[in-house]
């Protein structure tokens, strides 16, 4: 490891007059790399499968934000569940807290997004069009001709067209596949809001992975900064194992039929295949580093060439720096993690407890605003009510009420419930005065809610009336 530390004074991507340093990654192949294209491109094909699977009738996934109306894995879930909502966001804190301090920023490497977009769809794109990093380099040095001009707008069409598949992709999670597909089939004139808008987002998706790139997750993305904070030295990261690799006389070249041990040198050959793989151009040796996205490129680069100089394979690896030093190298429980999953398994089960035990039906009760009591003869008084009723099924309801605790009466009253929407109806109960609380100045009443004759839920609420 270095002991400059001068290299965390910036970033790679930036040099000494702020100018920006273009990375041209070397095309990486390996064990690693072959997992993280099965990871990869599993969830890319749930990405854009996702809206279009069905469970009871129902999207697999959906976020409708416009109409407050969220369907997570076939279930529908509406503002009154706003609690176990905020649970879930709280839960995906700690979550995201215990598995960046127990394996640094693995999530970036392997399931972001943004890195899964950038080196297995676009990168792969530029390497098929412009080649590998040296020729891509020699391609933005020539002059612009026929041949340049040719494959740069090739490229960047196909960026666009991809940028605009991803946009509609995740337009589909907010308004659903059916509607996105019905706009789609008709007249563009008639959405025009709606196309400006998919047109930007879709600019947006282009801007990124076409000119921001490993920018994202070096100075944009708060998860990058996030790590600095979480990780410690017991957190697994992608690491390079510097006792090994300088030892006592640091890094050489490699030369055949040395005995580097007997020269005090290290098992790194200096070669820097590491640092020509890298997404965000860091020298992994240098030590755990926040552009450090964790995605193994460097471990499959290192481990080729120890295999084809005779040496062990694990120079980089997944490893702590504690593991680094004391030769530990699997996961070692602390204090904090155990407190993280503690933590963490309460919240999930009282999220469970919720979710099972949340009602289909929601309803509330509410004196109407700006509103006491009303005087209706000389031995009557009433109240006015709103009613507010979220029917979560997919059934049709008819409403209708009845006091179930309480001297009163209801005027006959019964609606219909539409499924899977939200309604709100005004009522009056009406009392005679000789049976009204004078001294209280008002009383309880509890309302039955009922649908199709059978009873959903019951609904406490005061009645107010005259005082002494």
């Amino acid at each position: 490891m270095a002991n400059n530390e001068e290299f965390r004074d910036g970033i790679s991507t930036v040099d000494k007059d702020g100018r920006r340093v273009w990375v041209y990654p070397k095309k990486v192949s390996g064990k690693y790399f072959n997992y993280r294209q099965v990871f990869a491109y599993t969830l890319i094909a749930f990405l854009f499968a996702a809206p279009h699977i069905k469970i009871g009738g129902e999207p697999l996934l959906l976020f409708n934000i416009l109409e407050r109306k969220f369907i997570i894995f076939g279930k529908i879930f509406w503002p009154q569940d706003f609690h176990i909502f905020a649970l879930s966001m709280i839960g995906a804190v700690v979550f995201i807290s215990l598995f960046t301090v127990v394996f640094g920023r693995l999530f970036c490497g392997w399931a972001c997004p943004q890195t899964i977009f950038m080196e297995m769809i676009f990168r792969r794109i530029e390497y098929l069009i412009e080649g590998d990093w040296t020729k891509q380099k020699k391609l933005n040095k020539a002059p612009w001709d026929g041949k340049k001009i040719f494959k740069k707008v090739l490229k960047h069409s196909i960026f666009w067209l991809i940028s605009f598949l991803i946009a509609n992709t995740f337009l589909a999670y907010i308004i659903g596949a059916e509607k996105l597909i019905e706009i789609q089939l008709d007249n563009p004139l008639n959405h025009i809001g709606g196309l400006v808008a998919i047109i930007i987002f879709s600019s947006v998706f282009y801007g990124v992975f076409a000119f921001l790139r490993e920018q994202v997750c070096t100075t944009i993305c708060p998860y990058g900064r996030l790590q600095g904070v979480l990780l410690d030295g017991k957190s697994i990261n992608v690491a390079y194992d510097h006792k090994r690799g300088e030892g006592e006389n640091g890094r050489a070249k490699f030369r055949k039929n040395e005995d580097r041990k007997a020269l005090g040198k290290g098992d790194c050959i200096d070669c820097k295949q590491c640092i020509h793989v890298c997404p965000t151009g860091i020298d992994i040796r240098n030590g755990t580093q926040l552009e450090c996205v964790n995605c193994t490129a460097c471990m499959d680069a290192c481990d080729y060439m120890m295999e084809n100089v005779g040496l062990e394979k694990g120079l980089i690896g997944y490893i702590s720096e504690e593991g680094i030093e004391t030769g530990e190298k699997g996961f070692q429980w602390n204090i904090r993690t155990l407190a993280y999953s503690v933590v963490l398994v309460i919240i999930v089960g009282v999220l469970g407890y919720l979710t099972v035990t949340r009602s289909d039906f929601e309803s509330t009760i509410t004196r109407l605003r700006g509103t006491t009591f009303q005087k209706v003869d000389e031995t009557r008084i009433s109240n006015t009510y709103n009613l507010g009723l979220v029917n979560k099924t997919k059934d049709t309801k008819k409403v209708t009420l009845k006091i179930l605790e309480g001297n009163g009466e209801i005027p006959p009253i019964e609606f219909t419930l539409e499924p899977q929407t939200e309604l709100k109806k005004n009522f009056a109960i009406i009392m005679k005065k000789k049976e009204f609380d004078i001294d209280a100045g008002k009383m309880v009443f509890i309302i039955g809610v009922y649908g199709d004759g059978k009873l959903i839920s019951k609904v406490r609420t005061t009645f107010m009336g005259p005082t002494l």
